[in-house]
């Protein structure tokens, strides 16, 4: 029988030994440095890939947040590396912001500048920084909140745009990937903002010099301990408001209960009639988090309605083995039913935020179900990490990557630490 405890304990594992494992043991590139870029779904290692922003951005969130909760020192190791990789080769160090991706030696090969990418660049550093109290980690995370705030921030319809050039200049194609539509502002990248922004936020509040619990003050010597101005708190606390107003006033769509996905910049929805599952039940609890983080009761009582209204939404993808499926087209027809590994993960954060914030033990339910799916389905018990999707038959994904450009230890590192933390709060 299934209970919190035994599937804290369950996550614990997984994450120690078979996510963090495979990424200590199989992707640190000792030639070149950094991290390789690919291996397929056949496990075969491609030493050449490309190395993606946002990939090596999760690993050093993961690492850094694997360390902060659990204290292992490996992973401190693993999460320095990341951070010093990062800032010496994709910080672009002429015009600020992260390069999009590197060749396999480390040498900037697409130079665009997706916010997407920027913002997850952000949630890493300011990760380290909430660990370990790196002055030189948290003044990253500050250039690139202003390279956010600077030139993605629309200051006529309000939101961020997608994509510039390298030097900051408009560009045509602001797809995230080939799958995405082509328009100038997304969910998706309003998602991965918000995520690093209450991250910042939290990680500011604690550092603040008139804070009785600073990092500095609690855990660190003052000379290492970052100093934190009350205008750095103010501004990233002012973009954190705007943000979630963003998600109730725009992205919401308070007809459906979902969260749309693409729009024009005057907010218009594009790209017809879409829902994403697993982006509704991830935003939820991360919607709810930047609440929490904010720390306003107003702001809450708000957002908290929302919380678990776009939670029941979400369960028009669930499945009665408790997986979720991706997303539909309600203008085309098409339903993309696969179960992909990083919906799954979400799915358990998600009703399990609803069930540790609303005493919902059907929600509870629902985050157990699901994590029976991904023990049985997803997790690759052999070969280290999870398979990337499974198909609606039941067969498995054996065309997309194990570990790659997308394919990284976030979204199910994150699920197995936010339920480690949870737990221990009930």
């Amino acid at each position: 029988m299934m209970d919190i405890e035994t599937m804290k304990n369950e996550m614990q594992d997984v994450l120690e030994q078979n996510i963090l494992h495979f990424w200590q043991t199989k992707m640190v590139d000792h030639e070149n440095g950094g991290f390789y870029g690919r291996i397929d779904a056949n496990e075969v290692l491609h030493r050449d890939a490309e190395k993606g922003a946002i990939l090596n951005a999760r690993i050093l969130w993961t690492f850094s947040a694997a360390y902060r909760v659990l204290g292992n020192p490996e992973y401190l190791e693993m999460a320095t590396y990341a951070k010093e990789y990062f800032i010496e080769h994709f910080i672009d160090k002429e015009y600020g912001g992260v390069y999009w991706s590197l060749d396999y030696k480390g040498n900037p090969l697409n130079t665009r500048k997706q916010f997407y990418a920027i913002g997850f660049a952000l949630y890493g550093m300011s990760e380290y920084a909430r660990a370990t109290g790196d002055r030189e980690a948290l003044e990253c995370a500050l250039r690139l909140f202003d390279a956010i705030e600077e030139h993605a921030l629309d200051p006529l319809y309000n939101g961020y745009i997608e994509a510039q050039t390298r030097d900051w200049q408009p560009i045509a194609d602001m797809r995230l990937s080939p799958l995405d539509a082509n328009f100038p502002k997304s969910q998706n990248t309003h998602l991965h903002i918000i995520e690093p922004y209450a991250n910042l936020y939290r990680t500011l509040k604690a550092q603040y010099p008139d804070n009785p619990e600073t990092l500095g003050a609690s855990k660190f010597t003052p000379d290492y301990a970052p100093i934190v101005s009350q205008e750095d708190l103010f501004r990233v606390e002012h973009a954190l408001r705007n943000i979630i107003n963003i998600f109730t006033d725009h992205i919401l769509n308070p007809e459906t209960s979902h969260l749309d996905l693409f729009f024009e910049m005057d907010w218009t929805r594009g790209a017809g009639h879409l829902e994403s599952y697993g982006h509704d039940i991830e935003c939820s609890w991360l919607m709810h988090e930047a609440a929490l983080v904010l720390g306003d009761k107003e702001v809450l009582e708000k957002m908290e309605p929302i919380v678990r209204m776009v939670a029941k939404a979400s369960e028009k993808g669930l499945r009665p083995d408790g997986s979720m499926i991706h997303e539909a087209n309600l203008s085309t027809g098409h339903v993309d039913d696969d179960l992909h590994w990083w919906v799954q993960a979400e799915n358990v954060v998600g009703w399990y935020n609803i069930y540790q914030h609303f005493d919902d033990e059907a929600a509870l339910d629902k985050a157990f179900r699901c994590w029976e799916y991904i023990k049985d389905q997803i997790i690759d018990w052999e070969n280290g990490e999870w398979h990337w999707s499974r198909h609606p038959d039941g067969t498995l994904n054996t065309v997309d990557d194990k570990a790659g450009f997308w394919k990284c230890p976030y979204h199910n590192g994150r699920m197995c630490l936010e339920i480690i933390e949870r737990s221990a709060e009930l």
